[in-house]
């Protein structure tokens, strides 16, 4: 369980959450009226075959994608009841993205790499400096501070990558394959190091992977099937 008393407000709630593709002159349902509720200190994992749905369901939660019908709710805010101004203050300071691909500016060293969110967000230089620090050393990086990404192992740049998305201390973690790039020693690393850093802030996750390894780090496993979401543990 998390560090950080829990709360009742759940930081995700999807209600309702339909998806629907055009595909010619017929229409791809992809989500199909999925709930989903996570709350924090909770990692949930989502699991499914490429092209199930996956990364459209994390880009609805995201608010990065509108669904074609149905609720995404971050900390009680209506997502789709906001203006883009309101949505995208959200994104910035209450959402963390993790990717397959770490992203990382290559000019930039890790702790820079790390405190860039903190700084477009407005937060004062030396302030965010020291918290890309503190990250990166629960990451386990305190010795890679000032390398670059191409200094860095493979597994050390997700940790970055993984260390960027909470500077801001958001509510919600949503993660797309974060291990997908990593051998199976390196991914285990990883994961736990992400599932330990989620708790410890009191943050939630949803984390689509292929691995089902990584399972005994979530509380709970959901299936994309055929646009129904089907919990497996």
């Amino acid at each position: 369980m998390s560090d950080v008393a829990p709360t009742t407000t759940p930081a995700l709630r999807l209600a309702g959450l339909t998806r629907r593709y055009q595909s010619g002159e017929s229409e791809l349902l992809v989500l199909d009226a999925i709930d989903l509720t996570i709350l924090p200190g909770e990692i949930v994992g989502l699991i499914g075959p490429s092209g199930s749905g996956k990364s459209s369901l994390l880009h609805a939660a995201g608010m990065l994608e509108r669904p074609s019908d149905g609720e995404v709710s971050i900390e009680g805010h209506d997502g789709w009841g906001l203006n883009d101004e309101q949505r995208t203050a959200i994104r910035r300071n209450r959402i963390g993205f993790v990717y397959q691909f770490h992203h990382l500016l290559p000019e930039f060293d890790a702790i820079h790499n790390v405190a860039l969110p903190a700084l477009i967000a407005g937060r004062p230089r030396r302030e965010s400096l020291v918290e890309a620090e503190r990250l990166l050393g629960v990451m386990g990086l305190q010795h890679r501070v000032y390398h670059q990404p191409a200094q860095l192992s493979g597994g050390e740049q997700q940790r970055v990558a993984i260390a960027r998305a909470m500077i801001n201390r958001p509510a919600l973690i949503l993660a797309d394959e974060p291990t997908g790039n990593l051998d199976p020693d390196t991914s285990t690393v990883v994961f736990a190091a992400l599932s330990d850093l989620v708790r410890k802030e009191g943050a939630a996750a949803l984390i689509a992977t292929h691995n089902m390894e990584l399972a005994k780090y979530m509380d709970r496993v959901m299936s994309l099937d055929h646009g129904k979401l089907v919990r497996r543990n």
